[in-house]
């Protein structure tokens, strides 16, 4: 018998594929009955280091004030964001989590099936859940290489076309995008339709491109960013847009009043002053994927050389290795829901996570690498 209440809800939900996080260190330990502390999360692209000092000193000295609302406005993070970018405070938009300016985006732009947006193959998942989400049309770019074909995102473009993603790292291959191709892309691209530029890995890049130029110079670049990766502050879901005034003033009409929490906003502001912490995740982040890509070639493991504080590596059989993994307590990313199901992505961790990730790789390759023999 059908529920009278299910014929209600919304088309677009029935038919939606839930976003699939990186599982819980919660999760595995009362499913395995490890200790948490026993658990190595290499899944979800956090900072291994965790927050910076500075913000967690923040949040000791604001906790007797949680009864109190947040500024809606996000006055401090957004005037301490300004100085740091040499924009106006007015360019910048706080959101739960640069994810939820993605959904804004979808609010301003794409919300209805006469309304289309781009992205490439391989891109964040969220872009086509967004899409399935507001019923708005997509079209699916073939990747180049595991990164972005910015010449036949160019031409996909069509009378619908009202917004197009590109990820700079991306995620989950950790390609970057030669900046002069982005610079020539973002120059072309027509004006009525908008560009959003997700940069949650920017800060790993050593040459960035220069994109908040364009935000002074066109009207169409909306530029994503976020304090979850290099900050260590992603489980207090903070992130931001950069956008010309325009664009930032309806999404500021968008977005839900006290979206971003107030230990988030000063936590973030206060780690935007931590440059050692950064040097630091900079450090770790670079010396781990060294260390990582000669423990793949030794092993014989194809990887994608990346951009990012994540590697994915192609290992035949990416559930396998992923369920193999969780019975020895570490837990990695397997890629099948982005239609990659011989790879898995893996986070860059400490020195010690990553030695306990290499040693136990070769007992469980072996059992695939002894059944593509026969």
């Amino acid at each position: 018998m059908t529920n009278i209440i299910s014929t209600q809800i919304n088309p677009s939900l029935t038919k939606l594929t839930p976003y699939e996080p990186g599982k819980p260190i919660e999760e595995l330990a009362r499913e395995y009955g490890f200790s948490p502390n026993e658990i190595i999360k290499l899944a979800s692209n956090e900072n291994p280091l965790g927050p910076s000092p500075f913000a967690a000193e923040a949040i000791a000295r604001n906790l007797h004030k949680i009864h109190l609302y947040p500024d809606g406005n996000g006055y401090a993070l957004k005037k301490a964001l300004a100085a740091s970018l040499g924009i106006d405070p007015e360019n910048i938009v706080l959101g739960n989590g640069s994810n939820e300016i993605i959904e804004l985006l979808f609010h301003l732009f794409a919300s209805s099936s006469t309304e289309e947006v781009i992205f490439s193959k391989y891109a964040f998942a969220v872009y086509k859940l967004m899409a399935e989400l507001f019923g708005a049309s997509f079209k699916e770019v073939d990747d180049l290489s595991f990164s972005h074909d910015l010449h036949a995102m160019l031409h996909s473009i069509g009378p619908k076309t009202k917004l197009i993603f590109i990820a700079n790292p991306n995620n989950p291959t950790g390609t970057r995008i030669p900046n002069e191709q982005l610079y020539d892309f973002l120059d072309t691209v027509p004006e009525h339709v908008v560009v959003a530029i997700d940069e949650a890995y920017i800060d790993f890049v050593p040459d960035p491109p220069q994109t908040l130029s364009f935000i002074k110079k066109r009207e169409n670049i909306v530029i994503l960013r976020t304090f979850s990766k290099m900050h260590g502050l992603a489980g207090l879901r903070i992130g931001y847009g950069i956008a010309p005034k325009s664009i930032a003033n309806y999404l500021q009409r968008a977005r839900q009043p006290f979206n971003t929490n107030f230990l988030a906003q000063v936590a973030a502001t206060a780690s935007l002053e931590d440059k050692q912490h950064i040097l630091q995740t900079l450090k770790i982040t670079e010396e781990g994927k060294k260390r990582l890509e000669d423990g793949f070639n030794r092993l014989g493991l194809r990887f994608i050389p990346s951009s990012a504080n994540f590697i994915l590596v192609h290992v035949g059989d990416g559930d396998y290795v992923f369920k193999s993994f969780l019975k020895r307590g570490i837990i990695i990313r397997p890629m099948k829901s982005y239609g990659l199901a011989e790879w898995v992505r893996i986070t860059i961790g400490t020195p010690e996570q990553l030695s306990k990730l290499l040693e136990a790789f070769p007992s469980i390759l072996l059992p695939l690498r002894t059944l593509n023999k026969k």
